[in-house]
C-alpha cells in the first residue's frame, strides 16, 4: 500500500491506495495532528507523495471549492452490502443531502436503515465517497471527521458564492 500525508484546510489528511485505486482517507481527529491510522495498520506501507499527487490535488481542489467530483480510481474494501451503499452515496449530487431512511428506501426494502448507517460509518474514503451528504431525519448525524467538519462540507457545497472551506 502506498500513502501520502498532507496539510489541508481541514487538517492533516492521509490518502492510501494500491494499483486498484485509493482505499483509505484518514482525518487527524485525535488532536495530535496525526492523520495516520496507526503503526499496526501501516506496517509495510510506502510513502509515495508523487504517485498520489493527483489524488491529493483533487482533494485540495474540492476543499477549495474548485472541484465537485473526482477523477481518481477508488477501491474501498468492504462487504457487498457496504459497497452497494457506498455506490449509492456516489450518486447523491453535489450540494444535496439524503436522510438515512431515504437512502435505505432507494436501495430497496431489503436494506434497513441500520445497514445503511453501518455501511456509512465504515466508509474508508470519506469526502471521496460523500457520506457527509447523508443526514439523520432530525439532526445532522455523525461523520468520521466530526460533526463540525460535516457541517462545513455541507455548507461549502450549498454555498455557490464561495464554495470554500477555510482553515480552522
Amino acid at each position: 500500500m502506498r500513502f501520502t500525508t498532507f496539510e489541508s484546510p481541514v487538517g492533516m489528511l492521509t490518502l492510501a491506495g494500491d494499483e486498484a485505486g485509493l482505499r483509505h482517507l484518514y482525518f487527524a481527529v485525535d488532536g495530535s495532528g496525526d492523520a495516520s491510522p496507526g503503526d499496526a495498520v501501516t506496517a509495510g506501507w510506502q510513502r509515495d507523495d508523487e504517485g498520489l499527487s493527483q489524488a491529493r490535488d483533487e482533494v485540495l481542489a474540492y476543499l477549495a471549492g474548485r472541484r465537485r467530483s473526482f477523477n481518481m480510481d477508488i477501491a474501498p474494501e468492504g462487504s457487498q452490502a457496504q459497497r452497494e451503499v457506498w455506490a449509492a452515496l456516489m450518486r447523491i449530487p453535489y450540494g444535496t443531502t439524503r436522510t438515512y431512511g431515504e437512502l435505505a428506501q432507494r436501495l430497496g426494502e431489503e436494506r434497513a436503515v441500520i445497514t445503511v448507517s453501518s455501511a456509512i460509518a465504515a466508509n474508508p474514503l470519506p469526502i471521496l465517497v460523500p457520506c457527509h451528504r447523508v443526514v439523520a431525519a432530525n439532526r445532522l448525524g455523525s461523520y468520521p471527521g466530526g460533526e463540525a467538519l460535516k457541517r462545513q462540507l455541507l455548507a461549502m457545497e450549498a454555498d455557490e458564492s464561495t464554495g470554500v472551506i477555510s482553515a480552522s
